[in-house]
């Protein structure tokens, strides 16, 4: 029988690898999940798929032919904010940073679980349409956040800083305006963690490092002394109002 779930966490998702047995089994998942599910085994179908389809989510392999996973991402990352869920063979951190880096939004590890990696599809589509600033944030009736020269617009996803747009990732998008709903506060590396990840998998201080770090190249004036998204030692970041 399949899992009855809220609409929120139900949407369109590309699958993209080159091993036809993991497309199958992953799509199975979806499927059984309510997803609507379109596949891809090489780099160039992909994209070619994520312009005309316009999914929800992406689950995309690292190792591709042709266009490479990472490459592919950076890519599709230059035109949409999709998020993207990174599936890597590599045991090795650097990969899987790597692959935040690009502008994924969250990785699994190969070889996984399909009903593990089909659950953190259902949290990423939830959180993607969920108000990313939370019930603390204090942007008033119009629906923004504004301090100093950065500006989050929460109903339309947009950013500015500093007179100009940001193109921000799901994520990065929601943890930014975690902070900015609460400037000043120190929030921990495991509280911006469980607000964006969901859980308490190992690594995932190093992930809120990596989208920190992007974060600040898209909106600090000079990243290596950061005004705005401060690091609180011995605790984690704040937004420095």
């Amino acid at each position: 029988m399949s899992a009855i779930h809220d609409q929120s966490d139900v949407g369109t998702v590309l699958v993209v690898d080159d091993d036809v047995k993991i497309v199958n089994l992953v799509a199975f998942y979806l499927r059984r999940d309510g997803h609507s599910v379109i596949t891809a085994v090489d780099g160039v179908k992909a994209l070619s798929l994520v312009r005309a389809k316009k999914p929800d989510l992406i689950i995309l392999d690292l190792l591709l032919p042709g266009i490479g996973g990472m490459e592919l991402c950076r890519m599709i990352r230059a035109t949409v904010d999709t998020p993207i869920i990174m599936l890597t063979a590599r045991t090795a951190e650097e990969s899987r940073i790597a692959g935040l880096d690009a502008g994924a939004d969250d990785y699994v590890v190969k070889p996984f679980s399909p009903g593990e990696l089909a659950a953190r599809a259902r949290a990423v589509l939830r959180r993607s349409v969920r108000a990313p600033g939370g019930s603390s944030g204090s942007s008033g009736s119009s629906g923004r956040l504004q301090i100093g020269p950065i500006s989050l617009n929460l109903r339309e996803y947009t950013a500015t800083a500093h007179d100009r747009p940001v193109t921000l990732t799901n994520t990065e998008f929601r943890l930014l305006a975690k902070l900015m709903g609460e400037p000043n506060r120190p929030f921990t590396r495991a509280q911006l963690s469980e607000y964006i990840l969901g859980d308490d998998r190992d690594g995932s201080d190093r992930i809120i490092d990596v989208h920190i770090l992007n974060l600040r190249r898209k909106i600090e004036p000079d990243r290596s002394r950061p005004v705005y998204i401060t690091t609180v030692f011995g605790v984690g970041y704040k937004f420095s109002a």
